[in-house]
């Protein structure tokens, strides 16, 4: 075979090589796209006469392929980031939303070589098999469960219908009349309608005789919801209950009047629920004071819909959310996606809701101007310009579910690093657990023993070469990314044992607002955004402290009408106190089950840890 200058092959094969190695349409425009002409074309450039030249050519084809190669891995991380987007899409629509981990027993465990680590987990191990016999015990000790009947409550109104008995009952063919010698009492529970009656109020007249200078008196006539005093209190308190905490739209509370013999228009009920707003503004303002005063508060936030006024209000001078709301409706078309805020004070139980029309930082701005003390809540970037224009008034913490969360969707593609992650996080969340009983002193000595060592081997994970050769733009580079940014922040609940490991309580919250807003749909105005967050105030909060949401703004609504001004004696928590009879006891003990089986699992995984720590 000729051989030409180089010592190249001159009878193709190159033009061969190179077209079977990269596509013309893919190589450098450099001058070698020339190399890879088609079949019937012959070549417009010479091959390589000297070595130089040579590998010159071949490093540019080794330059092509290997940006060929970067690129299919792209393609390939896109398609797999695409599917797992696909997945998180179908399970949201149809799937188990649980993010419940357990480890694989078969999982290898890491080895940091800490002592300490492993004393951690026997004394956790120890604590765990005192929790599980405890549980047993308590559980053996139980009274045993009276046997099942259908006895209905003792309070309830009874009334008595008597069968009369056929003469075939009361008459022996052969003896006569038969004697009675008792009874039996069948009791069968009835539902009736909500029943409406309608009061009179008399109100005497009075006049001086033969004295008619001296006017006509009466007695004071009672403060009312409406003008007229048409409709009561328990009216004003069923429409609230219904809407927000049972979510029932205005139309469908018109139905469910109706079936009662009262059919009023949704204007008419609208009016009522303004008016029960209106009266029960001061208290929420004593709500959201009583949150400012808690030494930690958690905030989220989520959508609402809001119908763009006809006309766009203008702007106060001196009221910033006057031109929020002006610059947000002048570039609006027909609604605009507004926030529905939550704040959820920690130590104490009061919930607050807040409505912007925008999710921009003048929110919580306006609603933490003055507060001193932790705000639990996400990595979003107002937060931040709030703690820094806030002169260190407030200190901000991160939540280690939004952590974890990020992690448990990256666990399909990348399943041996998440599942490290996921081990490691789980343990923060088993010292939680039991230090959930405990003070806030004690907990946080738990956290500073047990949390911070954890904390260090995460951290110690993240700095490894294991955690560095993740693709950035994955799903779990963009989880490890958002630890090492936030993990100031993460780290701050282990200084202050009031302050909870993660921000969930608060995001619960969103929960009420969602199931309202697909019922509901809409908010009509700024007004009744407003409107809605006292309301949701007051429901919410009720059902924090277990409480009889109607009986509760019932007897709110008569006080504050009344003139009462001791705000202090209507909030939720020492309204309950004075109200035995109106706390939801049977959530309270479901709450309280929960959270035993809860930890009962945590110590159940604990013994596991030690039992697979201690096998060869």
């Amino acid at each position: 075979m000729a051989q030409g200058p180089g010592n190249l092959p001159q009878d193709g094969t190159a033009r061969r090589a190179v077209q079977d190695d990269a596509p013309r349409d893919d190589l450098p425009r450099d001058g070698i796209e020339s190399a890879a002409p088609a079949p019937s074309e012959a070549l417009p450039l010479p091959l390589p006469e000297n070595l130089a030249s040579a590998h010159a050519l071949i490093g540019q084809l080794a330059s092509s392929l290997g940006e060929l190669q970067n690129s299919r891995q792209e393609l390939q991380q896109e398609v797999e980031e695409l599917k797992l987007m696909i997945s998180k899409l179908l399970l949201r629509l149809a799937g188990h939303r649980s993010e419940r981990f357990d480890e694989d027993p078969n999982q290898m465990h890491l080895d940091f070589g800490d002592n300490a680590v492993q004393d951690g987990l026997s004394d956790a191990a120890v604590e765990a098999e005192r929790i599980v016999e405890e549980y047993l015990v308590r559980r053996k000790l139980k009274q045993p469960k009276p046997p099942r009947h259908e006895q209905l409550p003792a309070y309830l109104p009874r009334y008595q219908v008597e069968l009369s008995a056929p003469e075939e009952v009361t008459h022996c063919p052969t003896h006569g009349p038969r004697r009675r010698i008792g009874e039996d009492v069948l009791e069968t529970l009835e539902f009736e309608r909500p029943k409406l009656r309608v009061r009179q109020t008399i109100i005497p007249k009075y006049v001086c005789s033969a004295q008619p200078e001296c006017g006509v008196r009466e007695p004071q006539r009672p403060a009312g919801l409406v003008e007229g005093n048409r409709f009561d209190t328990s009216i004003g308190a069923e429409i609230i209950t219904a809407k927000y905490g049972y979510h029932l739209p205005t139309y469908r509370q018109q139905d469910y009047f109706a079936g009662s013999g009262w059919t009023p228009s949704r204007s008419t009920l609208l009016n009522i629920m303004t008016a029960a707003a209106h009266v029960l503004l001061p208290l929420y303002d004593h709500y959201r004071r009583v949150m400012l005063s808690d030494a930690v508060v958690g905030t989220d936030e989520t959508s609402v819909t809001l119908i763009l006024p006809p006309e766009i209000p203008p702007i106060e001078p001196g009221n910033p959310r006057s031109k929020r709301i002006h610059e947000v409706f002048s570039e609006a078309r027909a609604t605009v996606a507004a926030k529905m805020w939550a704040y959820r004070a920690v130590q104490l139980p009061v919930n607050v809701f807040d409505f912007t029309v925008s999710r921009h930082r003048d929110g919580p701005d306006l609603m933490l101007k003055d507060y001193s003390g932790t705000l639990m809540a996400d990595c979003y970037s107002g937060y931040q310009n709030i703690e820094l224009r806030s002169d260190s008034r407030i200190q901000r913490a991160a939540c280690w579910a939004h952590a974890r969360r990020k992690v448990f969707d990256a666990r399909e593609n990348q399943p041996l690093e998440a599942r490290v992650l996921l081990a490691m996080i789980g343990e923060l969340y088993d010292i939680e657990e039991r230090g959930k009983r405990m003070s806030a002193d004690e907990r946080r000595e738990l956290r500073q023993c047990e949390a911070r060592p954890v904390m260090a081997r995460i951290r110690l994970w993240l700095d490894s070469p294991a955690a560095t050769r993740v693709l950035p733009k994955s799903l779990l580079g963009e989880a490890l990314r958002y630890l090492r940014n936030q993990w100031d922040l993460l780290q701050v609940y282990l200084s202050d044992g009031r302050i909870p490991i993660d921000n969930n309580d608060t995001e619960q919250l969103m929960k009420q607002v969602a199931l309202g807003r697909k019922n509901w749909l809409f908010i009509g105005s700024v007004a009744a955004g407003d409107r809605a967050a006292v309301l949701m105030t007051m429901v919410s909060t009720a059902h924090r402290n277990d409480l009889d949401v109607w009986a509760y703004l019932k007897d709110v609504l008569d006080r504050l009408l009344a003139g009462e001004t001791d705000y202090h004696s209507l909030r939720a928590d020492v309204w309950k106190q004075t109200h035995p009879e109106h706390v939801r006891v049977y959530r309270q003990a479901e709450r309280r089950d929960r959270a035993d089986v809860k930890r009962l699992r945590r110590a159940r995984r604990r013994l596991l840890d030690r039992a697979k720590s201690r096998s060869p």
